[in-house]
């Protein structure tokens, strides 16, 4: 896996991201996958840029989110591009739910567990601060450890 440097044809944020960098750097991530070693692999190719560096995708689904996530090292933005999303928040136990349509938007802050679930055909897309994100099924409780594959100097 390595990020590309100059592009030149169109990019498919559905199966290929964006990380944003130090210096307003956008670089293509060749070879990502949603597995424990191309994380590990993404997470050192782009850990010069710390905290601030930031992954552009698109998902496209329908039903259930299968799992919580977190991001402490940064909020993370998630645009409704089609479809309906239901955005929810585990905030100290109580769920926060925010229902998005197209062109709508939220902002789920850093640290804050959420799950996404869709409603028929839909796509988002996240704009997510990747540092050191952690993921834990949807039927678990508040995990205990991290579960998810942590970047460099995750906090």
């Amino acid at each position: 896996m390595r990020p590309l440097t100059n592009e030149p044809k169109a990019i498919d944020l559905r199966t290929i991201p964006v990380h944003l960098g130090l210096g307003s750097a956008a670089r293509p991530i060749e070879g990502f996958a949603w597995d424990p070693e191309a994380l590990q692999a993404y997470s050192a190719a782009v850990a010069a840029d710390g905290a601030e560096g930031r992954m552009v995708m698109i998902f496209d689904g329908e039903g259930p989110g299968a799992q919580w996530e977190s991001h402490p090292a940064g909020d993370e933005l998630v645009v409704c591009l089609s479809g309906s999303a239901t955005v929810t928040r585990d905030l100290d136990g109580a769920p926060d739910r925010v229902l998005l349509g197209p062109g709508e938007a939220t902002i789920n802050p850093a640290g804050v567990w959420h799950a996404v679930d869709m409603t028929g055909l839909t796509s988002i897309l996240t704009i997510t601060a990747g540092l050191g994100t952690d993921h834990r099924p949807r039927t678990a409780p508040h995990p205990t450890e991290r579960v998810g594959v942590p970047g460099p100097e995750a906090p």
